[in-house]
């Protein structure tokens, strides 16, 4: 144990370094579970619509979203969604889920509209591609 603090003490800089990284990567990974923030797979994801009616908005934009998307989702492109907030307010009492290509934009989104007074939002972790690697069906328009 002596010789571990003073490896500490003659190497303090990469120690720093190392716990600064080390704090980074816990809150990388667990800070949507410190924020509130429900992150679905896809099997919760399709459970939430048919057991709960939950509304899918996918956050990409129109081309993306017309390559292939979930059925039923509405498209509301990040871009467009401070002008589409009457669109969103019809959902308010729906369960909503969030999904983008690959769950990036969802983790900022969901943020804003529970900061808006939207309670029941979650995300679908890892987005479309997860989606995809389930061998889950999308829809075309």
């Amino acid at each position: 144990m002596e010789r571990l603090f003073e490896f500490i003490g003659n190497n303090s800089l990469w120690v720093s370094v190392w716990f600064a990284l080390l704090i980074l990567l816990l809150w990388n990974l667990f800070k949507d579970n410190l924020l509130g923030i429900a992150q679905l797979d896809p099997i919760d994801v399709t459970r939430r619509i048919n057991n709960d009616h939950a509304v899918v908005v996918d956050l990409r934009n129109s081309d993306d979203y017309q390559s292939g998307h979930i059925l039923n989702a509405i498209n509301i492109p990040e871009t467009e969604l401070a002008e589409r907030k009457r669109d969103l307010e019809k959902l308010r009492k729906k369960p909503i889920i969030l999904c983008c290509q690959s769950g990036s934009i969802s983790t900022r989104t969901v943020q804003q509209l529970k900061s808006d007074g939207f309670d029941d939002v979650s995300i679908m972790k890892g987005g479309i591609l997860t989606w995809q690697r389930a061998s889950l069906p999308l829809t075309r328009v």
